[in-house]
């Protein structure tokens, strides 16, 4: 990540101790890394578990790989395993990878978010005001507080 965000101005030890600290309150864990891995492959079997009623657990088990163990979550193999940790077929997870099945349905997720204006992951909106990055519990409730 030094290399990734190098001239940037971006504390990473500090930005990672956040994410940390934030994981921790809201009952997650989190692993220091050093690495940062493209997420659209995951993305994209992620609509594909979603279908198969299996989202939220594929979603979960991305996020402990990909943030607790350090997995490159880029890997067709790794996401086949994850995808079969969670009850779906291994095999057809890797055609889905394979075949780009659900490159659309991201595709309009993408556009989606640029229309809101997004421009990190996460971010929640609600009434039209943002939360952007991993936030305390605190930080949604103030929010909705706020913009009642």
């Amino acid at each position: 990540m030094d290399e990734l965000f190098a001239g940037r101005g971006i504390d990473i030890p500090a930005v990672l101790e956040h994410l940390k600290r934030v994981a921790a309150e809201c009952g997650l864990p989190f692993g220091m890394r050093n690495k940062t891995f493209n997420s659209r492959k995951a993305q994209e079997l992620g609509k594909w578990a979603e279908g198969q009623d299996a989202g939220e657990a594929f979603h979960m088990a991305v996020y402990k790989a990909y943030f607790v163990d350090g997995l490159n979550i880029a890997t067709p193999d790794i996401l086949a395993e994850i995808a079969g940790s969670v009850g779906l077929d291994p095999d057809k997870a890797l055609k889905v990878i394979d075949k780009h099945s659900y490159a659309a349905h991201v595709d309009d997720d993408w556009q989606r978010a640029r229309e809101f204006g997004v421009t990190a992951v996460p971010t929640s909106i609600y009434q039209k005001q943002a939360l952007v990055g991993f936030q305390a519990y605190a930080s949604y409730r103030q929010l909705i507080v706020e913009t009642r």
